[in-house]
């Protein structure tokens, strides 16, 4: 009996330590109204609305950020696109300038030359005593057998077949042949250095007297003559030969070439004597004709 007791009374003690600490369903009812009634309370005053809208802010802020990102660098690289066509187009642009400016450079320099030759040439013109009429080279006709220049320059300009030559080159002025067939406007010039053009000619430095003529050839040498063997020791490399001025067929003392070469034929009482032309054909441009006959009018009230 006392153990039955003492069961029943150690139930009874459980259920008071029960209804002292536990909750109930009132306790539980009252708990769950005071939870919802503050969320109530918090919704009702904004703060939770307040968050979502921070939250959601931030979320779209950094969207907006990122697309602006992207944005921004398709923009960079479609300016970049446009400035790299822009710059190609202002290479191409100042590639061409440059091109331009450098054929300008090239035809002033041209020019410049050009005016320079045709100053010298006007001054000889217009000191020379003769009557004279420059012209240009137009034409070429060059072989071995016959070889012609042809001048922008005939009848009507004055000139007349046999009429002598001349050219400044380098400012030494030379002999260039001579005319042997004259049209209205242009005329056909005989270079010494053909084989059929002789030249009666002096060595500037001893005075005697030979025959020039060519070898057919316009960059070769020429040939002078009959000059006798006894002046040989007086004779020297680079010597002038000069036109002699005899059978007014050319002007007196007017530069032919100088000497390269001489050569004692033993069977032969003449020097046979090589000539360098001062003359370079191939770059002969400018031509002045002379006539013999009748005076430079330029000089007559000098």
């Amino acid at each position: 009996m006392k153990a039955i007791r003492q069961i029943k009374s150690d139930e009874e003690l459980d259920g008071n330590r029960r209804k002292r600490f536990g909750f109930g369903a009132s306790e539980a009812v009252f708990a769950a109204f005071v939870a919802i009634s503050g969320l109530l309370l918090a919704f009702h005053s904004g703060g939770f609305v307040l968050n979502f809208e921070r939250v959601g802010f931030s979320a779209l802020s950094s969207l907006q950020k990122g697309v602006g990102a992207i944005g921004r660098g398709i923009g960079d690289v479609i300016d970049s696109v446009h400035e790299l066509a822009r710059l190609r187009e202002e290479n191409a642009y100042l590639t061409e300038r440059l091109k331009n400016y450098e054929y300008f450079q090239r035809n002033n320099t041209e020019i410049n030359k050009e005016n320079e030759r045709l100053r010298e040439q006007l001054g000889f013109s217009t000191q020379i005593e003769q009557k004279n009429c420059p012209a240009q080279v137009i034409g070429r006709n060059t072989d071995n057998v016959y070889s012609t220049l042809t001048i922008n320059k005939g009848s009507r300009a004055g000139i007349k077949k046999n009429m002598p030559v001349l050219a400044i080159q380098e400012g030494q002025i030379g002999l260039v042949g001579k005319i042997t067939t004259v049209g209205l406007e242009t005329s056909m010039v005989l270079p010494i250095f053909d084989s059929k053009c002789t030249v009666s000619a002096r060595i500037q430095s001893t005075r005697d007297i030979g025959l020039v003529s060519g070898k057919g050839d316009s960059g070769g040498t020429l040939s002078m003559r009959y000059v006798k063997k006894r002046v040989l020791d007086e004779l020297h490399y680079g010597d002038i030969i000069v036109t002699s001025g005899e059978n007014e067929n050319y002007l007196r003392d007017i530069n032919i070439g100088t000497i390269s070469r001489i050569t004692e034929l033993d069977y032969d009482a003449t020097l046979d004597i090589e000539i360098v032309p001062i003359i370079n054909f191939s770059r002969l441009e400018n031509v002045i004709v002379t006539d013999l006959k009748e005076l430079n009018p330029n000089l007559a009230g000098k």
